[in-house]
């Protein structure tokens, strides 16, 4: 007995077990799953701060095999090496961005990551980067036909100048740094809100908040920016061809007045090649003036509460001009009925004087009442919102007040009416106890004389009211009651 005891003790305590293993299997579990997200996090963090690093270090690079391009063999080579390194830490700054992209999504495998637009993005920049004046001496003939299309000449140019221009294509760098670190993208509560908006940080949405934070400052930047780069492609086009254009500066003055839309003609590009820089410059500069035109007009225009000071001080100044101007018509029409009516002799021209100044006094009245109702109509325009809403929290708020009133008062009704519906199912019990109590007085008034004492026997009393037409067959005893009933005296011969 003992042992089949234990054996079904044992066979009982097999899902209590089971379930006990399976909490604790969960917990580990969840402690597996925590440990493992803290070390994604920290690991996105690194990869993070690392891709940072090689953007960095990738600008730095393109700036300095810009700045040394040159013709002589040592910078040749040094421009070789950057850009060796600069498609390495390009390389490295994709492979970071497949490491990022396993972490976020959990990916085991790299190569998941490597979708058609990542290569083709990849063999793009590498391509860009890769292109730079290699070590040597080549050149070809360039033949030109000037602007005035009877000079014509084909100087040696060196092939460097074909390499050098394409190197400034590797400014496209400067994007992705400002992005990188700007506090928009590295600030997780800023990412958090955009992801929950729907909206991607971009090098486009960066450039747009910088636009509104500090519009001068950016178009100031731009600008510069592009008559340096500018005049540097266009010297580089021309100089072999024109000798004015070996001159920086004039290539800047043709550039200014290029992109300023003014174009004074006495420096002019000649090659296709200046030409369409000139062509870019000049599309440039329009886009540039309408910006420029915009930031204006945004500082030039009123804040809310300058437009709201502005409307309230015009709004005064029309009240006042248009009550005087109404006073200005009743003044006339009095004196249009005194000279007319209240004198002896009319003066014709006096009175026409009066119709004269009452019929301007009309017209500055309507204008008044015009420029005031067009005032109005924009003063509506300038709705604060944020009064606005105020405003409609504060009546939703008294609505939820009064209603949670109305709730309480309506419960006290109902509260009320059940009282009341109580009392009423009592009304019934209560009338019949009072008119048994009613009777039972009466009855012993009645019958007092006749017992000789105050009260009768709680039996007799209660057996003459329950007497009932079935249960009595004595007709003379019924004509009795009746009798005792209609002439208060008792029946003798009973």
């Amino acid at each position: 007995m003992l042992n089949v005891k234990v054996k079904t003790s044992r066979y009982l305590d097999l899902p209590q077990r089971h379930l006990n293993s399976s909490k604790r299997s969960q917990s580990l579990h969840m402690k597996r799953t925590m440990y493992h997200s803290a070390d994604r996090m920290v690991e996105r963090k690194l990869i993070f701060q690392k891709r940072q690093y090689l953007a960095d270090f990738a600008l730095g690079t393109a700036v300095a095999s810009i700045l040394n391009s040159g013709y002589s063999l040592a910078l040749k080579v040094m421009i070789s090496l950057s850009t060796l390194i600069l498609v390495g830490l390009i390389i490295a700054y994709h492979t970071v961005e497949v490491q990022l992209f396993s972490v976020d999504n959990c990916v085991e495998d790299w190569r998941i990551a490597m979708s058609w637009r990542r290569l083709s993005q990849l063999a793009l920049e590498i391509v860009v980067c890769a292109i730079h004046p290699i070590p040597g001496d080549f050149s070809f003939p360039w033949l030109t036909i000037h602007y005035n299309g009877i000079t014509v000449t084909e100087p040696q140019v060196p092939i460097d100048v074909l390499l050098s221009l394409p190197m400034f294509l590797r400014l496209y760098l400067i994007g992705r740094v400002m992005l990188l670190h700007s506090r928009l993208f590295t600030d997780a509560s800023s990412r958090s809100i955009g992801a929950l908006n729907r909206i991607n940080f971009n090098t486009r949405f960066v450039l747009k908040t910088l636009m509104t934070i500090s519009p001068g400052t950016v178009l100031l930047v731009l600008m510069l920016s592009l008559w340096v780069i500018a005049s540097w492609t266009l010297r580089l086009c021309e100089s072999y061809h024109d000798d004015r254009h070996k001159n920086i500066l004039n290539s800047i003055w043709m550039i200014a007045i290029t992109f300023l839309s003014i174009g004074y003609g006495d420096i002019v590009p000649n090659t296709y090649c200046g030409r369409g820089i000139a062509i870019i410059v000049g599309v440039m500069g329009a886009g540039s003036t309408a910006l420029v035109v915009a930031v204006v007009s945004r500082k030039l225009e009123l804040t809310r509460a300058e437009k709201h000071v502005h409307n309230f001080m015009m709004d005064t100044q029309l009240t006042k001009q248009l009550k005087n101007a109404a006073a200005n018509v009743l003044r006339e029409t009095w004196l249009i009925y005194k000279y007319t009516k209240l004198v002896k002799r009319v003066n014709h021209s006096k009175v026409r004087g009066h119709q004269r100044k009452f019929l301007h006094a009309i017209h500055s009245l309507r204008t008044v009442k015009a420029y005031h109702r067009k005032l109005r109509d924009n003063a509506n325009t300038l709705v604060d919102m944020a009064k606005t809403q105020s405003v409609m929290h504060e009546m939703v708020s008294d609505m939820h007040s009064q209603q949670a009133t109305v709730d309480a008062r309506i419960a006290a009704i109902e509260q009320q009416l059940g009282n009341l519906k109580e009392h009423l199912g009592s009304l019934p019990s209560l009338l019949a106890q009072e008119i048994l109590k009613n009777q039972q007085d009466w009855m012993e008034k009645e019958l007092m004389p006749f017992t000789g004492s105050s009260t009768l026997p709680g039996r007799l009393s209660r057996q003459s009211l329950s007497l009932d037409d079935s249960n009595s067959g004595d007709s003379e005893t019924k004509l009795t009651t009746m009798n005792e009933t209609q002439t208060g005296q008792p029946d003798l011969d009973l």
